[in-house]
């Protein structure tokens, strides 16, 4: 039997002629006349001839080609089709395949729909862009385990905790992502892996804001006409709006003293559902028709090339000066002055700070947003804030 199945020599093999040559149990070398030459093997499967490919010389050697042989013919002799068997072996290494990245940006396309903006910000990715892919980017996620992702996450776990965790928590989606995909991933790797992290050791700074006794003062040194400091003195007097609605400001927005603020320029998935009204004071009215030369593009507050004012413009001023305040912290000043100053009811100072109140039930119940009484409450905010002028 052992010399029925092995009737071919490594050397024979070497200087075979044109033709098909039997090793023995269905194995076979054909010699083309090009002087290449192929390995298939012949079975038999539920009374159907299979024949099937081995590889090529010299890439598949006489010994590989019979220990190839001998496992096909051990599938055949299962009822199994050793061709169908392989391919399935083959599709699943495919899909085991799938790098991290590829991954990742599937899941994103996926989940554009939900993020503001369709994601066109790039927030939501860029934590794994700047973190995580640089590292994994390449590796199959299959074969992405918790130390992978502890070893990733672990040099910003702490000095950068908010952005670690994002980083985290949208890697388990692209790791729930992978599951839904039919990948071989291990879904509790990120968990494991933030076992492994620890605690983080990191305590959350809050944005610094100017005391709201010091404001007007600021407010009434913005004096120069110039785009930055028209930005600030609007976001100043409407501080429930934040930097980018401020900056992204277009005078079709602008209906008499009510400013409608898209839901894709404000903060958060609640707020993301519909616009935000903002009550302009009569100051805001005055700061908006003096920078209204500057406008280009349909934007008030344009970029010196293209594009409006960045973020980082109006931060840039305060910390020339040597402010340790920042615009965002008008909100806090604001807030501060409502409760220090004012007999203003919680809920309305609340809402001028676009602050969603009360549990779910309750805001499914309420149908205002307060807007007369932000009206008259905004205005007593620029009244104040433009006091020192």
């Amino acid at each position: 039997m052992a010399r029925e199945l092995n009737r071919l020599s490594a050397a024979f093999v070497k200087s075979a002629p044109v033709g098909k040559h039997a090793d023995g149990g269905g194995l076979w070398l054909h010699k083309r006349p090009d002087g290449g030459a192929q390995w298939f093997l012949r079975v038999t499967v539920h009374g159907r001839r299979r024949e099937m490919g081995l590889g090529s010389l010299p890439h598949v050697s006489l010994k590989e080609a019979r220990l190839h042989a001998d496992m096909w013919r051990a599938v055949a002799r299962e009822g199994k089709d050793p061709i169908k068997v392989r391919q399935r072996q083959r599709r699943e290494a495919e899909r085991d395949l799938h790098i991290l990245q590829d991954v990742a940006r599937d899941c994103f396309e996926s989940r554009k729909a939900e993020l503001k903006g369709d994601g066109k910000a790039g927030r939501w990715f860029s934590p794994l862009e700047l973190h995580v892919l640089p590292k994994l980017g390449k590796v199959p996620i299959a074969e992405i385990d918790q130390h992978d992702i502890r070893n990733t996450l672990a040099p910003i776990w702490h000095a950068k905790a908010a952005t670690a965790k994002k980083a985290y928590e949208r890697l388990k989606v692209c790791f729930r992502h992978a599951a839904a995909l039919d990948l071989n991933v291990d879904l509790q790797a990120p968990e494991k892996a933030k076992a492994l992290l620890g605690a983080q050791r990191h305590k959350v700074q809050h944005t610094p804001f100017m005391p709201w006794e010091d404001v007007p003062a600021f407010y009434a040194s913005l004096n120069e006409g110039t785009v930055t400091h028209f930005a600030l003195r609007l976001l100043i007097l409407t501080v429930g709006t934040r930097s980018r609605p401020v900056r992204y400001i277009r005078m079709e927005q602008i209906e008499g003293d009510l400013w409608t603020v898209p839901a894709d320029l404000m903060k958060g998935r609640q707020n993301a559902e519909q616009d935000f009204r903002v009550p302009l004071s009569e100051q805001a009215q005055a700061v908006i028709a003096d920078a209204l030369p500057y406008e280009r593009d349909g934007f008030l507050f344009p970029n010196v090339r293209k594009g409006v004012i960045s973020d980082a413009t109006m931060a840039r001023l305060m910390e020339r000066r040597g402010l340790e305040a920042r615009p965002h912290g008008f909100r806090s000043s604001f807030r501060t002055w409502c409760s220090e100053a004012t007999d203003a009811p919680w809920e309305v100072a609340e809402a001028c700070l676009a602050h969603n109140t009360g549990n779910r039930v309750e805001r499914s119940y309420k149908r205002t947003d307060f807007l007369d009484r932000r009206r008259e409450l905004m205005q007593r905010w620029a009244d104040y804030v433009s006091s020192a002028i």
